[in-house]
């Protein structure tokens, strides 16, 4: 007689809890982690009552910085820049008052009034609703969330990168190109870029790029690597050259730098002869006769002439 073997009966699978309700709660979790650990927003200057602001950025936090006390220049007390700050001024003027105005790019030689003429225009335009927003080359990516920030601000902003060029192979220049003329979104009315830069198309050139242009006829062809260099300073749609100074435009800088710092110039006759010798031997000294040199030089020059302060 067959005997049956007796096999015991499966366990009844064990079912997990309401899986939808655990991943909801997982998911909120998960949330919560990423919003404790994001940065929260750092408030907006008070545009009212704030000239200027930086533009900071430490790691995943950045900020719009006021700054206290703008350097604000007297654009009277620039020489030999006169056909420069008209431009600059016209364009300045029609921004303020919400006409069309153009992106603006100073270049040429170092320490001729490039900077100091936005900063003048901050001084001259400021109580009209005129804003300056400094922005460092390296944070130029930010360019997009800098305007979606002060996009519905009654004030005019202009964001100001001093000194600026790029390396071979830097690609932190296509963030400004989006941000002056080649990006989806549309430009903000508000918002204008000034920059400064001694190369006028920003980036280095080289020699052996001559070899790739080409001539159709009467017409030049420029290769591919100029023509890239030259895309991103045309779009700023107003371009202004300065020049160094000859030794007439440097000695009338020294001269109205002086007088700026409270100081008295010298009479006519030989006295004028010394100071005027010791302001281009000063220039010498530096290679360079600029208005930046200018000023340094009344600065020491004042500060070493102290009765020149009273009138003596």
């Amino acid at each position: 007689m067959a005997h049956r073997v007796h096999r015991p009966k499966a366990a009844a699978p064990v079912l997990p809890p309401d899986s939808s309700a655990s991943q909801l709660e997982l998911l909120a979790r998960i949330a919560g982690a990423l919003e404790r650990l994001s940065p929260a927003p750092m408030p907006l200057p008070d545009f009212r009552h704030c000239l200027a602001a930086q533009w900071r950025r430490v790691g995943q936090s950045a900020w719009l910085e006021p700054v206290t006390t703008p350097h604000c220049i007297d654009a009277d007390d620039l020489v030999a820049v006169d056909t420069q700050r008209e431009l600059i001024d016209r364009n300045t003027r029609q921004f303020v008052r919400g006409r069309p105005a153009n992106n603006v790019l100073l270049t040429g030689a170092r320490g001729t009034g490039k900077s100091s003429l936005v900063k003048a225009m901050l001084a001259r335009y400021g109580g009209q609703g005129l804003r300056l927003i400094e922005v460092d080359k390296a944070h130029l990516a930010d360019m997009a969330t800098i305007a979606r920030l002060v996009a519905d601000r009654p004030e005019r902003f202009i964001v100001f990168c001093d000194d600026l060029s790029f390396d071979a192979g830097d690609a932190s220049y296509k963030a400004l190109k989006a941000a002056l003329d080649g990006s989806i979104a549309a430009a903000t009315p508000n918002l204008l870029i000034y920059a400064t830069s001694n190369r006028r198309h920003l980036l280095p050139e080289y020699f052996h790029e001559n070899a790739e242009t080409r001539y159709a006829g009467e017409e030049v062809h420029f290769g591919e690597s100029v023509e890239e260099k030259v895309s991103l300073s045309e779009r700023f749609g107003l371009w202004i050259s300065f020049y160094p100074f000859d030794q007439d435009a440097y000695l009338a800088a020294v001269a109205r730098w002086v007088e700026r710092m409270g100081g008295s110039l010298p009479s006519t006759g030989r006295a004028r002869e010394a100071f005027e010798r010791e302001a281009l031997q000063w220039a010498l000294q530096r290679g360079s006769r600029s208005g930046r040199v200018a000023s340094q030089f009344a600065r020491d020059w004042c500060g070493r002439h102290p009765r020149s302060r009273s009138g003596a």
